[in-house]
């Protein structure tokens, strides 16, 4: 059945041939435009501008003039805060459209988009109100002098956000209400892959008013996103992608001393204990493990299990993985949808067809879903055998395929969760919440869930290792945005008297 894209991206998205700069809606520098495909029809969904050179330098002195000039850094926390609670009531008016550009887009389920789509206004909702209590200016007694000492935090200057193709929407918003509440004026770089989430954030910030130049939002492939990444009037680059990419921002950042945070890949672990149950320790890792069909930087992939009970596990997970229901993610029975994109299952294939030639074994799935003739589909997949020094164990797969490695004991098990150039997640199946609390403090992740897959952006999300730099979310995420300033004052100012 095919019942996917009831409404087509031209419908939704108001201006999706032109850029939004300046508190504007402007035309490109040239012609060059980006096609968005459906995953699960391969239609055409919208079509939208390339950014080039001069969209790109024109987005950011629109930007810095707005920092440097403009009254925005120079508003009230509590004043941003009130165009930061609008986006979000505006946004919540969204919900449908974020729920059918979602899937339209990279394949998640819309059941899961809708779920998504309710929860995106109260990330706004959270950083405006830290307008009233977070630590923008602390006293503190000077140690070398002076009558006064203040620790005051400012806005970092001209942020570019650079924004993933899988969860556009909820990183948007752990990235532009942070840096709005702190001051920041915004270059939102869109995926070309998934620019939907960005022109929304655009019509909104056009809808409450935003001043000019605050968000600017432009779509840009890889060269001249580079160009942003090294633009000089650029203070602070916020990336969420791959680590390779992220490798590279980072290089160019470190070469002018630009700040940056980096949220980048995963291969993170399940580390399964001798006192947990086998088959509610598979039920709870497929689910998640089928979210977004396996497009999460933070998936559990790696489902490190004692030795003995290694055969149990594939057995147990073998059985679910195949009862997924793969379809259209617009059809209520589906379970997991398709993967973003064809150079993304082609590359799920090729990954998957190494592991076979390096011994692994296939307990279910490995291929193409027989029952699906178009569309990006993959059929969610287990492998048994595996080696942590295997491409299956080592590679981001990024798709619906989960690795059974065997552990001679507990310390094994957590040295080889460890034993990875990636830190983003692991979780712990155990009854005994010690042990639990106990093998998360030994996990070099910046998440560790307890018997399930688990992440929670309310308290920060980002990774040791290679996984990243700096956090989001929480107030934590509001940090990278801002810079620190030392006062030393002889006197005290009105506002702090008693």
């Amino acid at each position: 059945m095919n019942i996917s894209g009831a409404k087509r991206g031209f419908e939704i998205i108001q201006n999706p041939g032109r850029f939004f700069i300046g508190g504007q809606w402007v035309e490109p520098s040239s012609d060059s435009a980006i096609d968005v495909i459906t995953p699960a029809t391969e239609k055409l969904f919208v079509s939208v501008a390339e950014a080039q050179e001069a969209d790109v330098n024109r987005a950011v002195a629109a930007a810095r003039t707005a920092f440097d000039a403009g009254p925005w850094p120079r508003m009230s926390h509590s004043e941003r805060a009130g165009y930061i609670r609008a986006i979000g009531r505006e946004l919540a008016k969204r919900d449908e459209d974020v729920a059918t550009i979602w899937p339209n887009e990279m394949g998640v389920l819309k059941s899961f988009a809708e779920g998504t789509a309710v929860a995106l206004s109260g990330v706004y909702e959270y950083y405006a109100g830290l307008a009233e209590t977070f630590p923008f200016e602390e006293r503190h007694h000077p140690a070398g002098g002076g009558a006064l000492g203040l620790l005051v935090r400012e806005p970092v200057g001209v942020v570019a956000a650079i924004i993933p193709w899988n969860g556009p929407f909820t990183i948007v918003a752990y990235k532009v209400a942070p840096a709005l509440l702190a001051g920041c004026t915004l270059v939102v770089k869109a995926s070309p892959e998934a620019p939907g989430a960005a022109y929304v954030l655009a019509e909104i910030c056009e809808a409450v008013g935003l001043p000019p130049g605050v968000v600017n939002v432009v779509t840009a492939e890889r060269a001249v996103s580079e160009l942003l990444v090294r633009h000089p009037d650029v203070d602070k680059v916020s990336f969420t992608g791959s680590s390779a990419a992220g490798k590279r921002i980072a290089s160019i950042c470190g070469e002018r001393i630009a700040r940056c945070t980096l949220e980048l890949g995963g291969k993170s672990a399940a580390v399964i204990m001798d006192d947990y149950d086998i088959e509610i320790a598979a039920r709870d890792i497929v689910g998640p493990a089928c979210w977004m069909t396996g497009q999460a930087c933070s998936s559990l992939t790696r489902i490190v299990v004692p030795r003995r009970r290694h055969d149990a596990m594939v057995e147990a997970l073998s059985s679910l993985m195949a009862s997924v229901r793969v379809g259209d993610p617009f059809d209520p029975d589906s379970q997991m949808g398709p993967v973003a994109m064809r150079r993304q299952r082609d590359r799920i294939e090729g990954l998957m067809a190494k592991g076979v030639e390096e011994g692994a074994k296939v307990g279910a799935g490995g291929g193409r879903p027989k029952h699906l003739d178009r569309g990006f589909f993959i059929e969610p997949t287990v492998f048994g055998n595996v080696t942590n020094q295997s491409t299956l164990a080592r590679e981001e797969i990024f798709g619906p395929v989960l690795s059974v490695i065997p552990a001679e004991s507990e310390d094994d098990a957590i040295s080889i969760a460890n034993d990875t150039v990636y830190g983003l997640n692991n979780s712990v199946f155990t009854n005994d919440p010690d042990k639990a609390y106990a093998a998360a403090r030994r996990l070099r992740s910046g998440t560790v869930g307890h018997n399930v897959f688990r992440t929670d952006f309310s308290i920060a999300f980002g990774g040791f290792k290679q996984s990243g730099i700096g956090r989001e979310g929480g107030a934590d995420g509001l940090l990278p945005y801002l810079e620190a300033k030392t006062v030393i004052l002889e006197g005290v100012p009105a506002h702090l008297r008693d």
